[in-house]
């Protein structure tokens, strides 16, 4: 059980790198973006990636948080 924890562990916290690479690109597209009169969708995909990796950090601590509490019961 512990395997399968430490293992999504790895995979949510890959999703959080993901989306935080993904949010930058965005970020650093934003003059580009603004050159090009694509602000506004710039905009929606930084905040949409903002989202994204709240929500896998938010899932991997979870994931953190079982472990401490199967590793407490042991």
């Amino acid at each position: 059980m512990e395997i399968l924890l430490i293992l999504g562990v790895v995979i949510a916290a890959g999703f959080v790198l993901f989306s935080l690479a993904r949010g930058l690109f965005y970020f650093s597209q934003g003059h580009k973006a603004q050159m090009d009169g694509t602000a506004h969708e710039n905009q929606v995909m930084q905040n949409k990636m903002m989202m994204s990796r709240v929500k896998w950090q938010a899932i991997t601590i979870m994931l953190l948080v079982l472990i401490g509490l199967f590793a407490a019961g042991k």
